[in-house]
């Protein structure tokens, strides 16, 4: 019995030195944060790929949860569970129940997809656009800089109410001015 005992213990220790040797805790904290990066892409790369706008729909939560995890595995805790609660919850309820209530016999083609010239075109904006992104943020001196917000939900308040109340308020702002243009939309010109 203690051979077999003193066996295991000989193989643990060994895949535990192995471990070591080969930094596998860098090594799966890489592996966790790519695959919520490729949940979250391929899930925004689904709502735009989606014939049926249900599966859209869905498919966008599915994305607003993977940048949720993204920001908890990331040691913000608040601003994921915020992401849960306001896009993964109310945002994507409210968009399946807005689809859930237009009247459609089939949904199957819901999304209809415009011809072949205007993909070829959204495809060519968006990787100018990206490739523009990608440029900056490589060209951009980060300072390696580090806030120390305390308690992550007063410090957030403490930044968003103090030094970043003006992008704060025009934020604010440009959401009314948005959610005005959605109302007059809505309710259209004809019936004023």
């Amino acid at each position: 019995m203690n051979e077999a005992v003193n066996l295991i213990h000989g193989v643990v220790n060994w895949g535990m030195g192995t471990a070591a040797d080969l930094d596998m805790g860098t090594l799966i904290d890489a592996s966790v944060f790519y695959a919520l990066m490729w949940v979250s892409v391929l899930s925004a790369l689904g709502v735009v790929l989606c014939k049926n706008v249900v599966h859209s729909a869905l498919l966008l939560t599915a994305s607003f949860i993977g940048v949720g995890c993204l920001y908890i595995y990331m040691s913000s805790p608040f601003i994921g569970a915020v992401q849960f609660l306001v896009y993964g919850g109310a945002v994507a309820i409210l968009i399946v129940m807005a689809l859930m209530l237009t009247r459609r016999d089939d949904m199957s083609e819901s999304n209809p997809s415009r011809n072949i010239w205007c993909r070829v075109g959204a495809a060519v904006i968006s990787g100018l656009f990206f490739c523009c992104m990608a440029l900056v943020t490589l060209l951009t001196p980060f300072k390696n800089v580090t806030v120390d917000l305390g308690d992550s939900v007063t410090g957030l308040a403490d930044m968003m109410l103090t030094k970043y109340i003006i992008p704060f308020e025009v934020a604010a702002v440009l959401l009314l001015i948005a959610m005005i243009g959605a109302l007059v939309l809505a309710k259209g010109a004809h019936e004023s």
